[in-house]
């Protein structure tokens, strides 16, 4: 064997999306070709190849004639045992000169962004590589025309699907708020009312559930693109995870490096969200933006400017846009966590009695501007159309249509630990931590166990006595439980009650 060949091996590690490549120090490679940790390598079988991010490795879990590949690279490789992979220098990555070049104060030209993100799409970026790239970005430092270029980039990226129907609505929320799961009942009452609306979502990277993890605990989601043409031609409307279809890759890549990073950049805030959208063919699209302390967008100031940008940036390319700011106070709902939420979502969508009404109402005043966008409804009576659908049982129809061209619909379950977190005085709900009850469901397990999370039974103004549930925890494991109740405990002010005078 060559000293550039080396046999694989599944090392079974998860590294996201990143591939991942460990050799030893000894190996052939790394001796003739002076590779080191965290050098970029190519690795190439047969027909397909993959730059990854290189680790060494000391001891003697690998052979020296090894090359050990995360899950990334060897999925993206279509690797099996016993194959061996080329082992070689990346090419330079030349686009990189835009980033420096805004770096030092210059702006980003259109084709420097266009290749910037083929780059990074292509996996040719390192993860520093794509922090410099967010870092250059952050703040308010892109330009209406850099912020329209770098849409444009993002959407070329991938594939783009197109419908016959016309118009194409959609619905996005700026996220933030923990249990604001009204997608489903906006997409059931809109499809109801005959509106196009093929909804891809997503699943959680940082909170306690998204809306395809909140779906997927009522149907399948994970479709293919035939499959979700299927639904829709027949349905009107699709709940879908989006992670397969390859809609604006780049944004997927430029999340998992942003988020840990905690910037704030509206350019390419707006850029994520109006290049999954047109990547999917929307041509009206709402967008709700709560808006409070813990929620993505802590203050009027900047909503109103977020707003600003994602209307100019998408009448620059031809999308119907309508921003509602929302109130970001508190969670919406009772649940927070997929199984949670969906108990919620079939509560309103079955118009029960005990279903949680700001989940409803919020939903159904959204829902009224999506048919009022969308030219279903005069302005100023879409939310009456939406109440009514909803009302004569229509919506959850509709919604059981799809969720049955989908796969089959299912009943969601609740977890088997509970325990409640009640309040140690008398008084009246003065604040809920937004982020903070988000960590506390992610600590019982949620959303990689589906059933755990918070039950939320304290709402901001409520009178509370001692002893009162302020919110259950519910967990699929002992020790899920007790990593949340942990938390919770030392930190009391999740649900702030404040004592009556």
């Amino acid at each position: 064997m060559r000293h550039d060949e080396l046999l694989v091996r599944r090392l079974g590690i998860d590294t996201y999306r990143e591939p991942v490549a460990f050799m030893r120090t000894d190996c052939p490679a790394c001796r003739a070709e002076g590779f080191a940790s965290l050098s970029r390598v190519r690795l190439t079988l047969n027909q397909r190849s993959v730059i990854a991010t290189l680790n060494v490795v000391l001891g003697d879990i690998l052979r020296p004639d090894e090359v050990g590949l995360s899950e990334a690279a060897w999925n993206a490789l279509g690797s099996h045992t016993g194959d061996s992979v080329r082992i070689s220098h990346p090419e330079a990555v030349e686009s990189f000169s835009a980033v420096r070049k805004k770096i030092y104060g210059g702006d980003f030209s259109d084709a420097g962004l266009h290749d910037i993100i083929r780059d990074i799409s292509a996996g040719h970026y390192a993860s520093i590589e794509i922090a410099a790239f967010i870092t250059a970005c952050a703040g308010e430092r892109m330009s209406l025309r850099e912020t329209v270029a770098l849409t444009h980039a993002m959407v070329d990226a991938g594939t783009r699907l197109a419908w016959y129907q016309h118009p194409v609505v959609d619905k996005h929320c700026v996220g933030g708020l923990p249990g604001n799961r009204t997608t489903p009942i906006i997409v059931a009452i809109v499809a109801a009312c005959g509106l196009t609306i093929p909804k891809t979502s997503s699943r959680a990277i940082t909170s306690p559930a998204g809306t395809a993890d909140t779906m997927e605990a009522l149907a399948p989601v994970d479709l293919t693109l035939g499959h979700m043409r299927r639904v829709v031609e027949r349905e009107g409307g699709c709940i879908v995870w989006g992670g397969s279809m390859s809609l604006s890759p780049a944004d997927d890549i430029l999340i998992q490096v942003e988020r840990p990073l905690d910037f704030d950049s509206s350019g390419q805030l707006t850029a994520s969200i109006l290049s999954k959208k047109l990547a999917a063919g929307s041509t009206h699209l709402l967008i709700d933006m709560p808006v409070g302390p813990t929620a993505k967008v802590r203050d009027a100031a900047t909503a109103t400017s977020l707003r600003q940008t994602l209307l100019d940036v998408g009448a620059a390319l031809g999308l119907q846009l309508r921003v509602i700011c929302t109130d970001g106070m508190q969670p919406v709902g009772r649940g927070i966590g997929p199984m949670l939420e969906a108990l919620d979502v079939i509560s309103v969508l079955r118009n029960q009695p005990d279903a949680p009404q700001d989940l409803r109402e919020r939903s159904l005043c959204l829902a009224g501007d999506l048919l009022e966008l969308g030219n279903k409804a005069p302005d100023g009576s879409g939310l009456a159309l939406a109440r009514s659908t909803l009302d004569s049982g229509a919506a959850w129809n509709k919604f059981q249509a799809i969720c049955m061209a989908q796969g089959g619909l299912r009943e969601p379950r609740l977890a088997p630990h509970r325990r409640p977190v009640t309040a140690s005085r008398a008084g009246i709900v003065s604040n809920i931590d937004n982020r903070r009850l988000s960590r506390t469901a992610k600590l019982a397990g949620a959303p990689t166990s589906p059933a755990a999370g918070v039950e939320l039974h304290a709402r901001l103004g409520q009178r509370i006595a001692v002893g009162d549930p302020l919110f259950v925890i519910h967990a699929e494991s002992p020790g899920g439980l007790e990593y949340a109740a942990q938390y919770a405990a030392t930190h009391p002010q999740i649900v702030d009650v404040k004592e009556l005078p």
